[in-house]
C-alpha cells in the first residue's frame, strides 16, 4: 500500500497557524491507528478568532466583489493542484475509498468557484415609485458568520459554507469536525496562500459544546451556519433565538425513494444500492427508506441484495475497495442496534447485518425488507449502509409513507412516465426531488431541507441570500 503522510495539524486564526495546550487524537477508522494530534481550541484562542474576524469583516465587506472572486478562485485552483495529497488525507481520517475522496475535493472546488461567481451577482433592485422619491434594495454581508460543519464529507462540507460566507462578504470563523480535520485545514492552507486578508478566515477545533456556548452569543456573530443533527441543531437555534442570531441549517434526513411499475426494477436496484454504498451511507442525503410498487417489488429486492452483498469493502487506499469503513464504533454499534430490532420485529435481512472485522470499524451493506410499521429503522435515520425496502400498492401509498416522518431534506423515484413524475414533484415533501437520478445536489443549485431536515438554502442563486440582510434605502430628492 501506498505511503500517504498526513499533515501536521493546526488552528489558523488571523492569518497565522496555531497550536495549543491540549490536543486530541485523529484515528483512521480503517484501523484504528492514530494519524495525529489536533489542537483543541482555548477560550483565549476563540477571543482571538472573534477579534481577527471582528476586524477582518471590515476589510472584506468593503472589497470589490470582483476581487473576492478572484481570491476564492485561486485558493479553489490551489486545491485542484493539490488534489492527490487532500484526497489522502481524506481518505486516512475519514476512509472513504481514494477516488470517492478526489470527487469530493472537486466538490469542494466547485462550490468555491460557483460562489466566486455569485459574489458579482448580488443584485439589488429600484422600486418603481412616485416622482421625486426612490426606493432602493440592496443587500449587505451578514457579518462574522460561527459555521459548524460535520465529519461525513471533510472537505465539502466546509466548502459549502465558506464559499458562500466569503462570496458574501462576510468573515467566518469555523469550528470543522474533529474525526475529520484535515479537509477544513486544506482549505485553510489554500486561502492563506491565496492571499486572503488576515481575520478573514479562522479555522479552529475543540470541545463542540462549549465553542457553540461560546461562540453563538458574542456580539460580533451575526449568523450561525450548522450541518448535523436535528437533535443539536434545534438546540443551537434556541441559543440563537435568545440572542436574536439567524441561523442557517441543514439537519438530519430520512430519504424515501419510490420505485414506479414503469421502469426497470434490475437498473434501478443496482444503481440504489452502489449509491447506498457511497460514503459507507454517511450521507444526509443517503437513498434509505425504498418503497417499491408490487409489481417490482420481489425483482427489485433480490437486485438490490446481490448488487450489496458484492460491493467490496475495505481500506480506501486499495484500488479494489468500493465502501470503507463508517465513522467510529458508535456507527457500528447504532447500526447493529438497528439491525437487531427490525430482525426481532419480523424483518428479513437479506444482505449483510453485521459488522465484519474485528479491527477497524467496518459495516456492509445491509439490505432489510418486508419491515414492520414499528421497527425503529423507519423512523431514526441510520446514518450508515442501511436499507430498507417495503411493497406499496400505489403511488399515492408511497407518497403518504414517503411524508410520514417530520424529515424532508431530500427524496427520490423512478418513474418514466411524465404524470407520474409531476404527481412525485408535487406530491413529496422534501427540499430536494430527484427523478431517475439519487444526486440530491449540485453547486449550482439550492440545497436545503424542510420540516425538521432545517430551513435556508446553501448553493445556487439562492445560497448567499443567507450569508447577507436586505437593506431598504428611501430617498425623497427634496425635503
Amino acid at each position: 500500500m501506498n505511503v500517504h503522510v498526513y499533515p501536521d495539524l493546526n488552528l489558523y486564526i488571523d492569518g497565522a497557524w496555531r497550536k495549543t495546550v491540549d490536543d486530541s487524537p485523529v484515528l483512521n477508522p480503517a484501523d484504528e491507528s492514530v494519524l495525529g494530534a489536533l489542537p483543541m481550541a482555548s477560550r483565549s484562542d476563540l477571543d482571538d478568532a472573534l477579534q481577527a474576524a471582528d476586524i477582518g469583516f471590515k476589510v472584506w465587506s468593503r472589497t470589490p466583489p470582483r476581487m473576492r472572486a478572484q481570491i476564492m478562485l485561486k485558493a479553489a485552483g490551489l486545491m485542484r493542484e493539490r488534489i492527490e495529497e487532500i484526497a489522502a488525507a481524506i481518505t486516512m481520517e475519514q476512509g472513504k475509498p481514494l477516488a470517492q475522496s478526489r470527487l469530493e475535493v472537486i466538490r469542494g472546488c466547485e462550490f468555491f468557484e460557483w460562489d466566486a461567481g455569485e459574489a458579482q451577482r448580488t443584485y439589488g433592485r429600484v422600486i418603481p415609485s412616485e416622482p421625486g422619491i426612490r426606493y432602493i434594495v440592496i443587500h449587505e454581508p451578514v457579518g462574522m458568520v460561527a459555521a459548524f460543519s460535520p465529519w461525513n464529507f471533510p472537505m465539502s462540507q466546509p466548502s459549502r459554507k465558506i464559499a458562500g460566507a466569503l462570496a458574501a462578504g462576510c468573515s467566518i470563523i469555523i469550528k470543522a469536525a474533529e474525526e475529520t480535520p484535515a479537509g477544513a485545514y486544506h482549505i485553510a492552507r489554500a486561502l492563506h496562500d491565496a492571499g486572503l486578508p488576515r481575520g478573514v478566515f479562522n479555522l479552529v477545533f475543540g470541545v463542540p459544546a462549549d465553542i457553540s456556548q461560546y461562540l453563538i452569543p458574542q456580539k460580533q456573530t451575526g449568523l450561525i451556519a450548522f450541518t448535523g443533527s436535528t437533535a443539536i441543531g434545534k438546540h443551537l437555534t434556541e441559543i440563537a433565538a435568545r440572542h436574536m442570531k439567524p441561523v442557517l441549517m441543514e439537519l438530519g434526513g430520512h430519504a424515501p425513494v419510490i420505485v414506479c411499475d414503469d421502469v426497470d426494477p434490475v437498473a434501478a436496484a443496482h444503481l440504489s444500492a452502489v449509491r447506498k454504498s457511497r460514503n459507507a451511507g454517511q450521507v444526509c442525503t443517503s437513498p434509505t427508506r425504498f418503497y417499491v410498487l408490487e409489481s417490482q417489488y420481489a425483482a427489485f429486492t433480490k437486485a438490490f441484495a446481490e448488487r450489496a452483498r458484492a460491493v467490496t469493502i475495505g481500506n480506501g487506499f486499495d484500488p479494489k475497495t468500493q465502501m470503507g469503513p463508517v465513522a467510529n464504533h458508535r456507527r457500528v454499534d447504532a447500526l447493529r442496534v438497528l439491525v437487531d430490532d427490525a430482525r426481532a420485529k419480523g424483518a428479513k435481512v437479506l444482505a449483510g447485518g453485521e459488522a465484519t472485522t474485528n479491527r477497524g470499524y467496518f459495516f456492509p451493506v445491509t439490505v432489510l425488507a418486508d419491515v414492520p410499521a414499528d421497527a425503529r429503522v423507519l423512523s431514526e435515520e441510520p446514518f450508515g449502509p442501511l436499507a430498507v425496502i417495503n411493497p406499496v400498492s400505489s403511488i399515492d401509498e408511497a407518497i403518504e409513507k414517503a411524508n410520514a416522518l417530520p424529515f424532508g431534506l431530500a427524496a427520490y423515484a423512478f418513474t418514466h412516465s411524465a404524470a407520474n413524475a409531476e404527481r412525485l414533484a408535487t406530491g413529496i415533501e422534501a427540499g430536494n426531488v430527484s427523478i431517475n437520478t439519487l444526486e440530491a445536489s449540485v453547486a449550482e443549485t439550492p440545497f436545503g431541507g424542510i420540516k425538521e431536515s432545517g430551513y435556508g438554502r446553501e448553493g445556487g442563486a439562492e445560497g448567499l441570500s443567507h450569508y447577507t440582510h436586505v437593506k431598504t434605502i428611501s430617498h425623497r430628492m427634496a425635503i
